[in-house]
């Protein structure tokens, strides 16, 4: 198949990796992830270059062992295993764990002759180990394993399987599911009906998209990694958005040596916007801010933040500048894109702006004729869909394909913000940002984002690693903020 090097399928496994925690947020490494159908051909690859049975086997073992590490006091041990290989490392695990003393219940969706021939040697251990096999799932129980089905079932599941999903979900027990939470989809991390809620995740032999953006979040808990001893393949559909190295600022520098930002937006009644937006460019690191409000008859100062300068659009030199437009713009910031798009040399389009080039094509003409790599969307789901002309439940149902259709279109940098924000741009490895939280959902905080952005771009380098780096940046103050408060988006633009 070409994915890895059968000399390098033969190296011993290695202990589970800690890719995503949901209360520890050190730092996070850049790691590609991969679609389901190259998953499956890395798995089929890595199995033929391995003596028989020998994956399956790595499975099944690193899963007891993480179930142990998770839960090392679980006595009765709930494993509803599937039709597929899935099952068959929830079978392998259960032998493991019946030697190691404890008491697995297995629970199987499918006749023994159906199973693949991986799973169905691994059933065979399980019976030689003693393990139980039951139709009905224990009355008590102290750890599930979710071995439905991982990355091999998307259709609707039948009453059995619907009732078991509905119990591992209102258990008190914790829940660890294997390779994927069941009903998650690999690729988009969309779920049709239900969805299996994990505590943990052990993602196996390659780490999916799915697991990071949409719903995947909340349905994976805590994210870990065996690469089950395969080395990483090639082929990967995305990347996750890895910790950036520090900004280093020369002590021989000035204010000059960062750029400046120029906010425009902040129409009648939402000039709070840009103001949010000003502070994240200032506190984001920005050499000089400057302010251009819409409505006219706002004070000229800004009592609590003195360092922002505010202009007249005539005032702002575009050419000069990296120019963050759309918060709080409403309709008054529609006679101003025309002469932003054709004069800024970075642009962050945000909100209203948006939304106006999404109603006027000549403004999309004047967006897709800019030069390549100069600019940055920032759309959340309902203004990716209307730029698409569709609808967010059709955005949300596949965020990266959504993402990099505008990015294509416009030939530009797309944040499409959300849960596992998504960074992507034309012919570049599309990012999945795994910092953030609830606690941006709030008003303004996307405002902050679109403002320190801005303050990325002036200061210099690619655009689209400016876009990975504020968008991380962005989300780790939400993860590090104290869990017992709420967060402002001010306080935000504070703690950058």
């Amino acid at each position: 198949m070409g994915w890895i090097y059968a000399s390098r399928a033969k190296e011993k496994p290695t202990n589970s990796e800690r890719i995503l925690s949901t209360i520890d947020f050190g730092a996070i490494a850049a790691r590609s992830l991969f679609s389901r159908g190259v998953a499956r051909a890395i798995e089929e690859s890595a199995a033929a270059e391995l003596p028989a049975h020998a994956l399956i086997q790595r499975a099944g073992l690193f899963i007891a062992r993480f179930a142990m590490a998770i839960a090392p006091h679980s006595g009765v041990i709930w494993i509803p295993c599937g039709p597929g290989n899935n099952g068959g490392d929830g079978f392998e695990a259960a032998m493991h764990l019946k030697h190691w003393g404890k008491t697995p219940v297995v629970t199987c969706l499918s006749r023994s002759g159906s199973l693949p021939a991986d799973a169905a040697a691994t059933r065979r251990r399980a019976l030689q180990a003693g393990v139980t096999f039951s139709d009905e799932r224990p009355d008590h129980y102290d750890l599930c394993i979710d071995a439905l089905f991982g990355i091999g079932h998307l259709r609707g599941f039948d009453d059995r399987c619907v009732a078991w999903i509905k119990q591992i979900n209102s258990g008190a027990a914790p829940v660890i599911a294997v390779d994927l939470p069941s009903g998650l989809d690999a690729d988009t991390g969309a779920v049709n009906t239900l969805c299996v809620k994990a505590d943990f995740t052990l993602s196996l032999l390659t780490l999916k998209p799915g697991l990071f953006t949409a719903n995947g979040r909340d349905a994976c808990g805590a994210i870990w990694f065996n690469a089950l001893g395969v080395p990483e393949a090639s082929g990967a559909c995305a990347q996750l958005n890895g910790t950036p190295l520090p900004l280093a600022r020369p002590h021989n520098s000035h204010k000059g040596s960062y750029g400046d930002v120029g906010i425009v937006g902040g129409a009648s009644g939402m000039a709070g916007a840009a103001l949010l937006a000003a502070k994240g460019a200032l506190h984001g690191g920005a050499g000089r801010v400057y302010v251009c409000l819409l409505d006219a008859s706002l004070s000229l100062l800004d009592i609590d933040q003195p360092e922002l300068m505010f202009r007249k659009p005539a005032q702002l030199a575009y050419e000069a500048m990296t120019v963050v437009a759309g918060c709080g713009g409403g309709d008054s910031i529609h006679a101003h894109l025309g002469d932003i798009l054709a004069r800024s040399s970075r642009l962050v389009l945000d909100a209203d702006a948006l939304n106006h080039i999404a109603n006027d094509p000549a403004l999309q003409g004047q967006l897709t004729r800019r030069i390549k790599n100069t600019t940055v969307l920032t759309p959340h789901p309902l203004e990716a869909a209307r730029l698409l002309d569709t609808d967010s439940k059709h955005v949300q149902s596949n965020r990266l394909e959504a993402a990099q259709a505008l990015a294509d279109r416009f030939g530009a940098t797309v944040v499409l913000k959300g849960s596992g924000t998504v960074i992507a741009a034309p012919e570049t490895l599309t990012r999945i940002n795994p910092t953030g939280n609830a606690r941006l959902a709030t008003a303004g905080t996307g405002d902050v984002l679109a403002g320190l952005i801005g303050a990325q771009l002036a200061a210099g380098g690619t655009v689209f690693e400016g876009a990975c780096q504020a968008v991380f940046r962005h989300g780790h103050v939400a993860d590090l903020w104290c869990a017992k408060t709420t967060m402002t988006a001010q306080d935000l633009s504070h703690a950058l």
